[in-house]
């Protein structure tokens, strides 16, 4: 090759070398997400209690801490409160979203999916929504609980697998739309956190209803264990203005007219929770849906995993029937029926969740409440 041809090659290879990367850095920035235009953020604690000791706080005497044990007279506690991240994105919607975790859960729930995708924050962000996120009391970052308790450190985890429906150990079951990448359940068992203090309905409720009360009028929406205490949360503020429940559990309110009987699990009777006529009347002037999702048998199962869902699931069916028959506007979706399958417990971070995503706006944009 001669020295002219040599520089006609370089330059060509120059050309195509700035053409290939173009293209690449082109494809980087197309498979990015758009930027999270972010009008506020923040972060508060509400509700809770003060505990005061007996006695008169000396800052001399008592002054220095003592690993051995501080002397509590005259002392305070703040505690029992729940903690909450919000964001508000530029050009908000009306009504935000709060995002309530379950049980052994914190706002994580809704963050960061195990396999690294986007979760429900960002997700209704993107679509203009406030959104509120919750630790509740006496757990994760509302830590500070008024009562003692002793945590344990017992291996559970493949219990939970099997609880929250990715399969049965050591197996997924077949289609679920959880990642088998090793680093995902890596990810899903440390999001796992105990609770700091005795679980206390009241004081959750409490902390939650305040919150409504700071903010205003805004969307629950509940995942297992709190979809109980979504309910008793919308009984005691009207700023809840409507209910979206990821697979609530057992705990539903009936009133003593409509209360179905109880149903067994485990050897131990479950009965629905009793209120009067006059709240439960509440649950018909609020849109409300519910979701489940799949390997929930129709019949009775001997897989405690699946078997505790069946009931629940059967509880949510009584309930629904029960607040549309006083004129009410609840939506059950069982998720297989309508050709969603695959779904686990946690269906706002299974690797379609934005499908499940588009259910919750498709509802509130029928509704109004977009």
């Amino acid at each position: 090759m001669n020295t002219r041809h040599r520089k006609l090659f370089n330059a060509l290879w120059l050309i195509a070398a700035i053409i290939l990367s173009s293209a690449s850095a082109q494809e980087t920035k197309k498979n990015r997400p758009e930027p999270l235009r972010i009008q506020e953020q923040g972060s508060f604690a509400i509700g809770g209690s003060v505990t005061t000791a007996p006695g008169t706080f000396d800052p001399i005497k008592q002054g220095a801490y003592n690993p051995a044990g501080t002397d509590p007279a005259g002392q305070t506690l703040h505690g029992d409160h729940a903690y909450v991240f919000y964001q508000v994105p530029v050009n908000a919607r009306k009504l935000p979203l709060v995002f309530w975790h379950g049980h052994g859960q914190t706002a994580k729930t809704w963050e960061t999916t195990p396999d690294g995708r986007e979760g429900f924050q960002n997700i209704f962000l993107r679509r203009r929504f406030p959104v509120y996120l919750i630790d509740q009391p006496r757990r994760g970052r509302a830590a500070r609980s008024s009562q003692p308790i002793t945590i344990s450190a017992t291996p559970d985890e493949q219990l939970w697998f099997g609880i929250f429906r990715i399969g049965a150990w050591p197996n997924f079951y077949p289609g679920v739309q959880f990642s088998h990448d090793e680093q995902a359940l890596n990810q899903f068992f440390r999001q796992m956190v105990p609770n700091t203090g005795p679980y206390d309905g009241q004081v959750n409720t409490d902390a939650v209803s305040a919150l409504f009360d700071k903010i205003g009028p805004a969307i629950l929406v509940t995942h297992s264990q709190s979809g109980g205490l979504g309910w008793r949360t919308a009984l005691k503020n009207r700023n809840v203005r409507a209910i979206v429940s990821y697979e609530p559990a057992f705990d539903f309110p009936f009133p003593q007219e409509e209360a179905p009987p109880g149903m067994t699990f485990g050897g131990r009777e479950l009965k629905p929770l009793v209120v009067p006529m006059s709240d439960f009347m509440m649950f018909t002037k609020i849109p409300i849906i519910i979701y489940y999702g799949d390997n929930i048998p129709g019949n009775p199962s001997t897989n405690p995993g699946q078997e505790q869902w069946r009931i629940f699931f059967e509880m949510a069916k009584r309930w629904r029937d029960a607040v549309n028959r006083l004129g009410g506007n609840v939506s059950l979706v069982h998720l297989p029926e309508i050709g969603i399958r695959g779904n686990t417990h946690f269906p706002m971070s299974d690797l379609n969740n934005l499908v499940i995503a588009d259910l919750l706006s498709k509802f509130l944009r029928e509704k109004g409440l977009d």
